[in-house]
C-alpha cells in the first residue's frame, strides 16, 4: 500500500510566544527529527506562513532549517494555503487571492527554494465550487478535500484511481480516508499493527491518503507521534507526496465535491449546514461575526480603490480574517470567549483606523459588544453546554470495526515509554505535560485487556 501523509501545522496569529514554544517542543520539532532520521519517510506538510513567522519571533529556526532541509531532499511536500488561515468559502475572491499570494511570499521568504508547491489546502478543509475555481485557475495540480466532500458513506472512495474536479480536470482532487484519519488522531488505534489490520484488504498497490493536525502528534496526544513514525517503518507501508501519486495511478476520474470542511458532519449534509462550525444559521454570535467581518472586508476594499487607505491597515485586515474566532464561538462542542472577543475586536479595531462615517464606526462597537454580551449569556444560562452535548462528535464520528489483537510486548514497551517521558517532565518541572503524559497512560492501562486479548488472527510482525 502507498500511504501519502497529509500533515498540517498551522497556529493562529494571536498565539502566545510560550505556547507555541511548548508545541514546538512537544509535537514540530519531534516531526522534523524523526523524518530526518529516517530518509525514507515521505509526507506532504501544509505550514501556514504565519506560524513560520511565529518559528522565527519565538526561537525556532532549527524548525525552519529542517524543514527546508527535508523539502530539499525531497521527502516533504510543501503546500499552498491562505496565510492567516481565513475561512476561504465565506471570503470574496479578492482575499482568497491576496491571502494565498501573502502565503506564498512567506513561506518562500523562510524555505526557499524547497517550496515549490504543486498541490493547495483550504484553511479547515473548506471547500465550495468558487474556491475550487480560483484553486485551479492559479494553476494549482491538486487540492486535498475530506471523504464527504465525495460521497455520504465513508469507505466507498476508489484507492486506485486520481479523481479530478469535474469542472476542471487539469485540477486533481485528494480525498482523506475519514476512518482511518480519525482512528489515528483520536488515539482510538496506538500500534501500527492496529492499522494495518484493518487496512488488510487493501495492502496491495492502492493508496491512502490521511489527513490531520501535525499537532495532534506529541502534543494534543502525548505519545501519538510514536505510532505515527512506527507506521513509516512498517514493512507493509510505503509512503508517498500527494503529487507523486499523480504519476503513479494513471486513471482519472471526474468528481463533483460538496460544500465540506473536515469537520463536516452527516447532519450536516442532511440539513444543509456544511459550515455549521463557521457559519451556523442557529447561531447568533456566528451571524454578528461574519456581519463586522465583512464590513471591515468591505470598507478596506472601498478604502483601497479610492486610494486613501492607510498601508498599516492591511495588515491588520490580513491578520483579523483567520477561522478561529469563529470555531470556538461555535460551541459544538468548542468554545473560548477570549477567542471570540480577540476575533472580533481586531475586526472592530480595522474599521476604527479607516476614514470612513461615524455611523459605520457605531455600527461596529454595537456588533463587537452584541458577539460578547451573547458569548457571556451563553456561558451564563448553559447555552453552550447544550450546544456542546447536542455536537456529541465522537460519538457521532466513532467508526465500528473489529480491532485486532496487539502483542503484550508491544503494548508494555509503548507505555514504559510514556512513563519515561512523564518522569522526564516531572523532572523538568512541565508539571501540566506530565499529567497529561500520566493520564494518557491510565487511558491506555484501561483498554489493555481489550487490547492484548486476541480477536480472530493477530497481525503479523512480518
Amino acid at each position: 500500500m502507498i500511504w501519502a501523509n497529509f500533515l498540517h501545522l498551522y497556529q493562529p496569529p494571536t498565539q502566545k510566544p510560550q505556547w507555541v514554544q511548548k508545541i514546538a517542543r512537544e509535537s514540530y520539532r519531534k516531526l522534523t527529527k524523526e523524518f530526518l532520521e529516517n530518509p525514507n519517510a515521505k509526507a506532504t506538510i501544509n505550514v501556514n506562513g504565519v506560524l513560520l513567522e511565529h518559528f522565527d519571533t519565538n526561537g525556532c529556526h532549527d524548525i525552519i532549517q529542517d524543514l527546508k532541509t527535508l523539502g530539499t531532499r525531497g521527502q516533504i511536500e510543501f503546500t499552498a494555503s491562505a496565510k492567516f488561515h481565513p475561512f476561504l468559502p465565506l471570503m470574496p475572491e479578492r482575499e482568497i487571492v491576496r491571502q494565498i499570494h501573502l502565503n506564498t511570499e512567506t513561506c518562500q521568504k523562510y524555505l526557499g527554494d524547497a517550496y515549490v508547491p504543486r498541490g493547495f489546502f483550504p484553511p479547515e478543509m473548506a471547500y465550495s465550487a468558487h474556491v475550487g475555481e480560483i484553486v485551479a485557475r492559479l494553476g494549482f495540480q491538486w487540492i486535498i478535500l475530506d471523504e464527504l466532500a465525495f460521497t455520504d458513506d465513508v469507505g466507498h472512495l476508489n484507492p486506485n484511481t486520481i479523481y479530478t474536479l469535474a469542472e476542471h480536470p487539469s485540477c486533481a482532487v485528494f480525498f482523506r480516508d475519514r476512518g482511518i484519519s480519525f482512528r489515528i488522531l483520536s488515539a482510538e488505534v496506538n500500534f501500527a499493527g492496529e492499522v494495518t489490520f484493518l487496512l488488510k484488504d487493501r495492502l496491495q498497490n492502492e493508496y491512502l491518503v490521511t489527513a490531520m493536525d501535525g499537532e495532534t502528534f506529541g502534543h494534543h496526544r502525548p505519545g501519538l507521534e510514536n505510532l505515527l513514525f512506527a507506521l513509516y517503518h512498517d514493512p507493509n507501508v510505503s509512503s508517498a507526496t500527494m503529487s507523486e501519486l499523480l504519476t503513479r495511478f494513471p486513471s482519472r476520474t471526474p468528481a463533483t465535491p460538496r460544500d465540506s470542511t473536515w469537520a463536516i458532519l452527516k447532519r450536516d449534509i442532511q440539513n444543509h449546514t456544511p459550515f455549521s462550525r463557521w457559519s451556523s444559521p442557529t447561531n447568533t454570535i456566528h451571524r454578528d461575526q461574519w456581519e463586522l467581518t465583512n464590513l471591515a472586508i468591505r470598507e478596506v476594499e472601498r478604502c483601497e480603490d479610492k486610494k486613501t487607505l492607510d498601508p498599516r491597515v492591511r495588515p491588520m485586515l490580513d491578520r483579523a480574517l483567520h477561522s478561529d474566532q469563529y470555531w470556538w464561538a461555535s460551541a459544538e462542542p468548542w468554545w473560548s470567549i477570549e477567542m471570540i472577543e480577540a476575533g472580533a475586536k481586531e475586526l472592530m479595531d480595522v474599521i476604527h483606523v479607516l476614514n470612513v462615517s461615524h455611523t459605520i464606526k457605531t455600527r461596529a462597537r454595537e456588533l463587537y459588544t452584541n458577539i460578547l454580551q451573547t458569548a457571556f449569556e451563553w456561558q451564563r444560562s448553559g447555552v453552550v453546554d447544550e450546544r456542546a452535548k447536542a455536537a456529541d462528535e465522537d460519538v457521532v464520528e466513532r467508526i465500528t470495526a473489529e480491532m485486532p489483537y496487539v502483542p503484550e510486548e508491544e503494548f508494555t514497551a509503548l507505555v514504559a515509554n510514556l512513563t519515561h517521558q512523564m518522569e522526564e517532565s516531572a523532572r523538568t518541572q512541565e508539571y501540566e505535560r506530565a499529567a497529561q503524559l500520566r493520564d494518557r497512560i491510565t487511558e491506555l492501562n484501561e483498554k489493555k485487556h481489550e487490547l492484548i486479548t486476541p480477536r480472530g488472527k493477530p497481525p503479523t510482525s512480518s
